[in-house]
């Protein structure tokens, strides 16, 4: 029987439920609404069992609909959606509120990557609501791109000891220039060292530009890299549809997938990776 996965990076979008500020100028094939039932189209001929859905943009239309899918869809498991973070009160009001009751309600993102100041989680009050995520015990998805994303971050650990938080796509490896592993390696080292840090192999046919043609042969040493430094029980996996789809099919993004870790990891290890970890993080 194959390897039972939860892809936990799943994205759905509709342009005429919610406002999507970062694909206003966009011209790629991502400009457009993305509904589950294209990936359901897609998803037998994978290994994936289980999903989670994860915030595409700042606002509750955003999550509201991502949760009325994963009340409509059995495979889909969890939602990584979004909270004022700005405001603590706010916070605090959607969890006991709205969001508070929702089994499918799992854990929070904020596009750090789309804020002007890499420190942006550093405020006062995304401090204070951070702590809320705590209190609720929710985890935090950490969508950096950038080395200050990764040094922001040690600071948001220890002003939040208890905050569990998942670096999404690595936080950009420089696969496209194939350093080996110049700053990345040396902050996501530091990291691995933090026992709330997790990382999630997802997005890297895209990660740091360039992605055309590239292969597992390209992405297999980041993937190794992690594996090393933040052993086999604190990484998961993403398939980051449909972004990925700029550079490859559902399918073959899976299938890059499996076959790196396949040649990394024994099949007790492969089953943590694939499907324990992300049960554990999510709580699904």
């Amino acid at each position: 029987m194959p390897q039972q996965i939860i892809d936990t990076h799943i994205h759905v979008w509709d342009l005429s439920q919610a406002d999507y500020p970062w694909l206003k100028n966009d011209t790629s094939i991502l400009n457009r609404s993305y509904s589950i039932e294209e990936l359901e189209a897609e998803r037998p001929s994978t290994n994936v069992t289980e999903g989670v859905l994860v915030q595409a943009s700042g606002n509750f239309e955003d999550t509201d609909l991502m949760l009325k899918v994963a009340g409509d869809k059995d495979w889909i498991r969890g939602v990584v959606g979004w909270l004022p973070l700005m405001d603590p009160d706010a916070t605090q009001n959607a969890l006991q509120g709205k969001y508070g009751q929702n089994t499918y309600f799992k854990g929070v993102r904020h596009q750090i990557h789309d804020e002007s100041d890499s420190q942006w989680l550093l405020q006062p009050a995304v401090i204070e609501s951070l702590k809320i995520l705590v209190d609720n015990n929710l985890p935090f998805d950490l969508v950096g791109i950038l080395p200050a994303h990764i040094e922001t971050a040690f600071q948001v650990a220890e002003k939040v000891p208890g905050l569990k938080m998942v670096f999404d796509h690595l936080n950009q490896p420089p696969i496209s220039t194939k350093e080996t592993y110049g700053r990345w390696g040396e902050l996501m080292t530091v990291a691995a060292k933090h026992p709330n840090f997790y990382a999630k192999i997802s997005g890297l046919s895209t990660a740091s530009g360039s992605f055309n043609g590239r292969g597992t042969d390209d992405m297999k040493p980041y993937v190794a890299f992690v594996l090393e430094h933040f052993g086999t029980g604190r990484c998961f996996c993403g398939g980051d549809w449909p972004v990925s789809l700029l550079a490859k099919s559902y399918a073959a993004t899976w299938q890059d997938i499996e076959t790196i870790l396949s040649s990394l990891l024994t099949e007790t290890e492969l089953a943590d990776v694939l499907y324990n970890n992300p049960k554990q993080f999510y709580q699904l």
